[in-house]
């Protein structure tokens, strides 16, 4: 299928009238074809209009019928082979067998998703019976169920061209919750955006839904995404990127008439806790699954190690030297983008200017568009007088904290902001102050680990892949699991219903079955 730098709009695709940008290789950074072009304040309230238009039957369709178009969009992903691992790859300077892996996530997630909807769990319907003679007031009869919010704007992530973009879980989730979906696609790989769009548009017709119930698309500014967020039609927002992004967005979403949630993942720097024990007995071991942790997919992973604490004592000499070792071995790597390669090194080159931090270790340098790895050392201390030394730096780089003792790890906690993740590495020796420490690490993150690194998501009921602000905008919520769902309903209770009037889900099975 080629690449035709089209907007998606319901069943329609053409050319935008927008501005002009293009996709680029990123390993060498040549424009990859003919321009895509942005789309058009027209453009906007159409894609809307047909979202609107087709959320009031698409909220209803029967659950069996909407697992099969979510089981549809992922037989025709699969189904674009080679030509969208080749695109991806181009676009992001990412591994063909990164992309392969994203591939198999991004299906496996819309799987999961048919499956949920297949069980109806999701509405949790429940029927509470009438009682006309309690005292001293008969009792009513009540029913509740979840119901679909509404049209749901998801933007595309840089980092992950498959798995949080198009049909990542954003899209996934708000299309099994029964919401209609416009994609903004990410300027970074426009290609990848559009084949993986047309999947999507096909299985909407495959499927015989109205056309508005998806639609992408494009724009290399802000506008596009600005326009969204203020229709007073789009009742949702799913967004991962930065937390600049991630405000400004729910900045326009507060400000509406009707105000909309807005589940924005944006920042963490994921800490890790060595213990004495474990930093004792396995420092090497753990230095080399933390450089490899911090150095995957050039440190392009949102639950990327960026904060080692440590308590002085036997070992710590000997754990940084170990790292620095193995970050000496580690290769540069092309980045995401110019953008985002330019700014890591302008962190980088801020943090090591800083006289309370030194540089432990560094790998090999690469060209302008790779990024060098740098592991960072400082003082407990010095993290607690200066809070820039906790800002996230979105690449191959993380900071060892030396504690002076454990009290002052417990400060350095405690000043930290949510996180995604924290994680533990232990051993049973460690276990009593590790409990000590679990009641503030649940306040602090969204996910904890223990003897792992965090940049492996699985996809599963039950994980969390959110935390408190500013990891997310709703530390409430998840986009990763089957819960996510959740973020695209509300409840609603029906209170002495005829049997006529009463909505279609009580009357039918998990299915969606008379």
């Amino acid at each position: 299928m080629a690449v035709k730098g089209e907007l998606l709009i319901g069943e329609a695709s053409f050319i935008g009238k927008g501005k002009a940008f293009f996709a680029v290789e990123q390993t060498t950074g040549n424009r990859l074809g003919a321009a895509f072009h942005g789309a058009t304040p027209d453009d906007v309230e159409r894609a809307v209009a047909l979202s609107w238009e087709a959320f009031q039957a698409y909220r209803e369709t029967p659950l069996h019928e909407r697992a099969l178009f979510l089981e549809r969009i992922a037989l025709n992903i699969l189904a674009l082979g080679d030509e969208l691992v080749d695109r991806a790859s181009a676009e992001t300077g990412l591994p063909k067998s990164r992309i392969e892996g994203e591939r198999a996530r991004t299906v496996g997630q819309l799987r999961l998703f048919a499956s949920e909807v297949r069980e109806g769990r999701f509405q949790e319907l429940r029927l509470d019976p009438a009682d006309p003679s309690r005292i001293p007031f008969p009792k009513p009869d009540l029913k509740l169920r979840n119901i679909a919010l509404g049209p749901v704007a998801v933007f595309g992530s840089s980092n992950f061209p498959l798995a949080f973009s198009v049909a990542g879980g954003d899209t996934a989730s708000a299309l099994a919750a029964g919401c209609p979906v416009i994609v903004k696609a990410h300027s970074a790989h426009p290609g990848t955006s559009e084949l993986v769009g047309r999947a999507i548009q096909r299985a909407v017709a495959d499927s015989g839904f109205a056309p508005g119930v998806f639609s992408l698309l494009f724009d290399a500014g802000l506008e596009v995404g600005q326009a969204l967020v203020a229709d007073d039609r789009i009742r949702a927002v799913g967004f991962t990127g930065s937390r600049r992004g991630g405000l400004a967005l729910a900045g326009i979403a507060s400000k509406r008439k009707q105000p909309i949630p807005v589940y924005a993942e944006m920042s963490s720097i994921n800490p890790v806790i060595i213990f004495p024990s474990a930093l004792e007995s396995r420092g090497d071991e753990i230095a080399k699954d933390f450089i490899g942790s911090l150095t995957l997919g050039a440190g392009q992973f949102c639950t990327n190690p960026g904060l080692i604490l440590i308590v002085e004592g036997r070992g710590v000499d000997k754990f940084v030297s170990a790292a620095a070792s193995y970050i000496a071995e580690a290769a540069a790597q092309t980045m995401l983008t110019a953008g985002i390669c330019d700014a890591f090194k302008g962190q980088t080159a801020k943090m090591e200017a800083k006289s309370t931090v030194t540089v432990a270790g560094r790998g090999f340098a690469g060209t302008t568009l790779e990024g060098q790895a740098v592991l960072f050392s400082t003082t407990g201390s010095a993290v607690l007088e200066d809070p820039e030394l906790q800002e996230e730096i979105f690449g191959a780089a993380s900071l060892v904290v030396r504690c002076a003792h454990q009290a002052e790890l417990e400060q350095v906690l405690a000043s930290l902001e949510g996180q995604l993740t924290v994680a533990l590495q232990m051993n049973e020796a460690d276990t009593e102050l590790a409990q000590g420490l679990l009641p503030s690490l649940e306040l602090l993150a969204g996910r904890i680990l223990v003897n792992n690194f965090a940049t492996g998501v699985e996809v599963s009921p039950a994980m969390v892949h959110g935390g408190p602000f500013p990891a997310t905008s709703d530390g409430r919520s998840t986009s990763v699991g089957t819960l996510a769902i959740y973020r695209f309903l509300r409840p609603v209770c029906y209170q002495d219903f005829p049997a006529a009037l009463t909505p279609s889900a009580f009357r039918l099975d998990r299915g969606g079955s008379e």
